[in-house]
C-alpha cells in the first residue's frame, strides 16, 4: 500500500470556515441572521467560520443551502489573489455596493472603467467585446 498524505484537517476546517464567512459577507448577512436561519447561536456561526468547531456534513449542506452555494464550494482550490487583496472586504464591499447600481448603463460603463484600470484591454475574456450582449449578461449575472 502506497503512502499518501493526507491534508491537515485543521487546515481544511479554518478554509471552510473563511470560504463560509466571505460568502456571508457578500451576501451581507450577519453571524446573528445565519445563525438564526440555521437555528443554532451566533457563537456557533464565530466557532465555525475561525475553525474552532468542526462543520458535520449535515450542517455544511444547511449552511449551503442558506448562503446560496453548493456544499463543494467550501472545499475549493483556494482563488488567487493579487496584489489588491482579492479577498479583502474593500473587495466584498465592492461587489456588494456595484450590485446596488439599478441603472444598467451605469454599470456597464463602470465595468469598462474597472477594466481600463486594471490593465485588461476589452476582449481579454472569451473574446467578448466589453459592449456585447454576452458580456453584459455576465457580468450582471456576476455581480447581481
Amino acid at each position: 500500500m502506497t503512502s499518501r498524505k493526507l491534508s491537515d484537517a485543521n487546515t481544511v476546517d479554518r478554509q471552510v470556515g473563511e470560504r463560509m464567512r466571505r460568502r456571508r459577507i457578500l451576501l451581507g448577512l450577519t453571524q446573528d441572521q445565519l445563525a438564526d436561519a440555521l437555528g443554532i447561536s451566533y457563537q456557533q456561526i464565530q466557532k465555525y467560520e475561525t475553525g474552532a468547531n468542526r462543520v458535520s456534513a449535515g450542517r455544511l449542506a444547511q449552511i449551503a443551502e442558506v448562503l446560496e452555494v453548493q456544499p463543494g464550494w467550501f472545499f475549493g482550490a483556494a482563488e488567487k489573489t493579487d496584489s489588491a487583496g482579492g479577498s479583502s472586504r474593500a473587495v466584498i464591499d465592492l461587489v456588494r455596493n456595484f450590485s446596488r447600481i439599478e441603472d444598467e448603463r451605469v454599470r456597464t460603463h463602470l465595468m469598462a472603467l474597472v477594466r481600463s484600470l486594471a490593465g485588461r484591454s476589452d476582449e481579454d475574456e472569451d473574446g467578448d467585446t466589453a459592449g456585447g450582449q454576452d458580456r453584459s449578461a455576465n457580468d450582471q449575472r456576476l455581480m447581481g
